[in-house]
């Protein structure tokens, strides 16, 4: 099965974006002209994608340069979401982190190839699952901690340094932000048939083959949130990875 560009795809495209478009009006989300702008963002940025990705893929190395650049921008959209431009380093530490050991794996095992065809799909399936964690551990820790300043100041005076306060605030944040993430594990199969899985039966893969690639993938995304999600805690407490008013605030 193949779904190739064409009027029944441009027909659909419109009626879909419409529909998002009459809902945000009907239930006053006032997300309209958002989502407009982000179909459209999504239907340039994917025609550019498939354009470059035709290009490199026949060259590792040119396939590495594309991810570099798909990393940059995923660190450049995590910390705009979490309004913590100044901290991309730190940012950009985290997400790395959790990336690097499972890359390592899938390559040293032999799991997927040293190849642009195998490279691209795979890993920047997990590179933006890593940044959509690394966002909901912002957001909501970030969050917590304005909310809950005098818990924090109260903390302080009871004798706890800076980072065990803030530890007090964001540990039962950190784990939301993995939830998502195991949600679409525990049901994959019974209530989702994530994107791996469709790819590879879109492709002319058999079911088994299918099922292979998305536990390969789901397993991987587990562990480079893990990861990530654990070394962002740390830089949040210790004021490495926020924003710059809990910069100012968090002091001892």
């Amino acid at each position: 099965m193949t779904i190739n560009p064409g009027w029944p795809v441009y027909v659909a495209l419109v009626v879909l974006l419409a529909g998002t478009v009459a809902a945000n009006r009907a239930a006053r989300l006032g997300l309209g002209r958002d989502a407009v702008v982000a179909g459209l963002r999504a239907v340039i940025q994917l025609t550019v994608a498939a354009a470059i990705i035709t290009l490199v893929v026949r060259s590792i190395w040119w396939s590495v340069a594309a991810l570099m650049g798909m990393f940059v921008m995923a660190v450049m959209t995590t910390c705009r979401r979490v309004e913590a431009r100044h901290a991309w380093p730190w940012a950009a530490a985290a997400m790395a982190c959790g990336i690097a050991p499972v890359l390592a794996i899938l390559l040293a095992t032999r799991t997927i190839p040293i190849e642009g065809i195998a490279l691209i799909p795979v890993v920047g399936i997990v590179l933006g699952n890593t940044m959509t964690v690394h966002t909901l551990v912002g957001r909501r820790s970030f969050a917590a901690l304005r909310e809950e300043r005098d818990q924090y100041e109260a903390c302080l005076s009871l004798g706890m340094l800076p980072h065990q306060a803030i530890d007090e605030i964001i540990a039962r944040r950190v784990p939301e932000g993995l939830l998502p993430s195991l949600d679409q594990v525990r049901t994959s199969g019974l209530v989702t048939l994530p994107g791996a899985f469709i790819g590879v039966m879109l492709g002319g893969g058999s079911a088994v083959q299918a099922a292979t690639a998305q536990v390969l993938v789901l397993f991987a995304i587990m562990a480079t949130q893990a990861i990530t999600a654990g070394v962002q805690a740390r830089l949040i407490r210790a004021r490495r990875l926020v924003p710059t008013d809990l910069a100012a605030s968090l002091v001892s």
